[in-house]
């Protein structure tokens, strides 16, 4: 770490200091509905909007605000372009099964937009080109390929040399008709459309308990109920674990930086790149004349390294390639990857007759979130797109042809469980915390997580995840605990800021 380095801008995503923060009601008894969703997010809501519309009668039940978790944290592109991924998905799943992702993500797109010209929606939607680029010449030809394969499936693609990057790049694949927006404007008005309509969405509601029957419940951790005839588990990591669909996925934490830039130098299109731990570009409207610059990065499995560091690595990356203001936010977004790169959206588990999930959007779950919502309403009104065996959860072909990633991110939750307990304490004991910071200390048996505030007072709690066992690590840049294993989240008061836990971290002396 950079010695005397303090930390960028304001601790708050744009998009939650720029939008109303309307409250809903916890629930207070137990009701029923057609549908019970789990999760106020973008896929929830999406859901949950789209089934009403169906006719349906919803509940949205979500353990803390809606729409301000990880969709309130994005960087809010809006592509059916998610990097280099059509040739993969052409040797993987075939021709066909290219041409489908693409056409159920580009359908997304078009439907937000829609969706909020026929709401109107003041939410800063823009149509814009969505750029991956190299500055390795060596990678030409995979970018060749890949604007091959993304044409040969259907998207407005092709391989260029040159963009509007204030830099040069080796090799770029452009995709055309796409779009950018303000997630959390976008979704407060599906929410009051959503109401209007009948629905009902609860917040402060935590879920803890699924019974799968007719009618299915829902228990939150109050011990009411809500009975429906079917349940759609949308809570980015499913919180129920007897599908084992975490065990397909790795968590991934990414860094954000944003800076006022002069209209003038503000690239009009979005742009990403693998390269140095994944740069991520794009705008939005900020005043006549300047727009916000957002830069996404520093990909990293949660509760490993320094969040600081990375944080200095980013927005030093930002001032050396534009000519950007003060930064005047910074926060962080989690989302996870499935090992065979698509999403899992559809039936929960094979013997699932009327519970369905959406998760593993790897980083798109912006188009994935509202195609999900298309596609969970038609399969639950009759009526499945002819993409739905694409992200059907209970896949199994994939998932052999995917084995080695399987084994490798086991091995990899492996070396966590054991290894961090096998190294021992990352303080000797509490008087070695720094206030300010948190350590995991062994107190004989025990593993401890404790915090020490900026006053001295320690806080002191179970190091064990509550979803699996294995030891979290602090987080100094976002004051939290983490867990390296499925992604959990924790505050330095062991409240759950993000599952698939669903327990706090219980206090320890």
């Amino acid at each position: 770490m950079t010695p005397g380095y303090e930390l960028p801008g304001t601790d708050e995503s744009y998009w939650m200091a720029t939008s109303e923060h309307p409250v809903f009601p916890a629930l207070e008894a137990d009701r029923t509905a057609d549908v019970v969703v789990v999760g106020g997010g973008v896929a929830g809501l999406s859901t949950a909007w789209e089934l009403a519309r169906a006719g349906r009668g919803v509940v949205v039940l979500e353990a803390d605000r809606v729409a301000a978790g990880v969709t309130g944290h994005t960087t809010a592109k809006l592509t059916a372009a998610h990097g280099l991924v059509y040739e993969r998905l052409r040797r993987t799943r075939g021709p066909e099964g290219a041409a489908r992702y693409a056409a159920s993500q580009q359908a997304a797109v078009e439907r937000a937009e829609s969706v909020a010209a026929e709401l109107g929606i003041a939410c800063d939607l823009e149509r814009a080109s969505a750029f991956t680029f190299t500055t390795d010449p060596g990678r030409r030809a995979e970018f060749e390929a890949e604007a091959e394969a993304a044409a040969a499936a259907g998207l407005d693609a092709a391989y260029v040399r040159e963009t509007e990057l204030p830099f040069p790049v080796a090799a770029a694949v452009r995709v055309d008709r796409q779009a950018q927006f303000h997630p959390r404007r976008y979704l407060l008005g599906l929410a009051s459309d959503l109401r209007a309509r009948g629905g009902v969405i609860h917040e402060r509601t935590r879920v803890t308990g699924l019974g799968e029957g007719s009618p299915c419940r829902v228990t939150t951790e109050s011990g009411l109920t809500v009975a429906a005839r079917d349940v759609v588990v949308a809570t980015h990591v499913p919180v129920f674990d007897r599908a084992l669909l975490f065990a397909r996925m790795s968590p991934r934490r990414e860094l954000v930086v944003a800076a006022p830039l002069a209209a003038e130098d503000a690239p009009e299109h979005m742009y990403i790149t693998d390269e140095g731990g994944k740069r991520s570009v794009r705008t939005a409207p900020l005043d006549g004349d300047r727009r916000l610059l957002i830069v996404t990065g520093e990909d990293f499995t949660p509760g490993t390294g320094d969040t600081r560091e990375r944080f200095r690595r980013l927005d030093a990356w930002m001032r050396d390639h534009f000519p950007a203001g003060p930064t005047a936010y910074r926060w962080a977004a989690q989302d996870n990857d499935v090992s065979d790169g698509v999403p899992l959206i559809g039936p929960f588990h094979p013997g699932a007759r009327h519970v369905y999930v959406a998760t593993g959007f790897g980083g798109w779950g912006m188009s994935g979130g509202v195609m999900a919502g298309q596609l969970l309403t038609a399969v639950l009104t009759g009526d499945a797109p002819a993409w739905a065996g694409l992200y059907d959860p209970r896949r199994l072909r994939s998932t052999v042809r995917e084995g080695t990633r399987l084994l490798a991110r086991q091995a990899e939750v492996a070396r966590h469980f054991v290894g961090d307990r096998v190294m021992g304490s990352r303080a000797d004991s509490a008087e070695e915390v720094a206030p300010g910071t948190g350590a995991v200390v062994r107190d004989g048996a025990r593993h401890l997580a404790v915090y020490r505030d900026a006053e001295g007072r320690t806080h002191s709690l179970s190091a064990r995840c509550t979803h699996l066992g294995c030891l979290v690590a602090f987080n100094q840049a976002e004051t939290s605990w983490e867990c390296p294993c499925h992604g959990s989240r924790f505050g330095v008061d062991g409240r759950v800021l993000q599952g698939p836990a669903v327990r706090p971290l219980p206090p320890a002396e």
